[in-house]
């Protein structure tokens, strides 16, 4: 019997298939900001965990069983891949995931101190969207000029991301990742427990 309570079921799938559908929103709603400034773009590792600590948190509360964390994930994964960010993040997306899901899963996904530093690893997904920058920068930066944006956008979008500053953006991402979760875990405590959603 508690083997079979540790198997993911209908409602779970479900579950994960709300909450990544609400992390997606988020994201795409925050991605349309780095059309204004390519800042914005590297801003994402800040922006994004705050933006999506609560409804991740609330997710978080219903997580019970190993693998909601790593589906959640390899969802993600694919959407950026469909989106046109191509295959190159996917295993960082997939792997930041996959290790949140085994940190929460230490504290029986009920630890505090777990949650925080689990969606802070997980929040690694984000940096993904940094990879075709990275790897692919020359056809990268002709696809942007091609697509309509500026040289001066482009120059101060790689004056932003490049392998100098990847390693601060990464640090930011978990940082700003343990404190989304720590804001989203009060937030979630102080409305929807009262409410009776959690």
């Amino acid at each position: 019997m508690e083997n079979n309570n540790k198997k993911l079921k209908a409602k779970d799938f479900i579950t994960i298939g709300i909450f990544t559908a609400i992390l997606f929103a988020v994201e795409f709603a925050l991605g349309m900001l780095g059309y204004i400034h390519p800042f914005i773009v590297a801003a994402y590792v800040i922006i994004l965990p705050l933006a999506s600590g609560i409804p991740m948190m609330l997710f978080y509360t219903k997580v019970e069983k190993f693998g909601m964390i790593t589906i959640v994930s390899v969802l993600l994964a694919i959407i950026m891949f469909v989106g046109g960010m191509g295959y190159l993040g996917a295993p960082l997306i997939i792997i930041s995931g996959l290790v949140a899901d085994f940190i929460a899963k230490s504290g029986n996904y009920k630890s505090f101190k777990k949650t925080v530093l689990s969606f802070g690893i997980f929040n690694f997904w984000i940096c993904s969207n940094y990879f075709p920058i990275l790897v692919t920068a020359e056809s990268y930066r002709k696809d942007l000029i091609d697509g309509g944006f500026s040289a001066e956008y482009a120059n101060n979008l790689f004056a932003a991301i490049n392998v100098k500053t990847i390693g601060i953006l990464v640090v930011l991402c978990f940082v700003f990742g343990c404190i989304g979760a720590v804001i989203g875990k009060a937030v979630v405590k102080k409305h929807f427990e009262k409410a009776g959603i959690v």
